[in-house]
């Protein structure tokens, strides 16, 4: 499936290049203020009541697409039995 592009390639161009501009270190907080908007924006669209509950819905939906069923399975049953979802 192809991605749709609802930008004018010229405003993603001056877009990109304005941000290239930027520090390193400054792209970077950048990008972790994003990853913490969406973990946000996930946790208040869960409507998950239980800690464990919750850190597993994340899970799945920040890194679901990245592993295959029986993988993503196996991490969040990890989980489940240690607390953590690492390690």
């Amino acid at each position: 499936m192809m991605a749709t592009l609802d930008t004018p390639a010229v405003v993603a161009d001056l877009y990109r290049t304005l941000l290239m501009q930027r520090s390193g270190s400054d792209r970077l907080i950048m990008g972790c203020g994003m990853f913490d908007t969406s973990r946000a924006l996930i946790r208040a669209s869960g409507g998950i009541q239980t800690p464990t509950d919750m850190k597993i819905y994340l899970f799945k939906r920040t890194y679901g697409s990245d592993f295959d069923n029986e993988t993503a399975e196996r991490i969040i049953e990890h989980y489940r039995k240690t607390g953590q979802l690492h390690g």
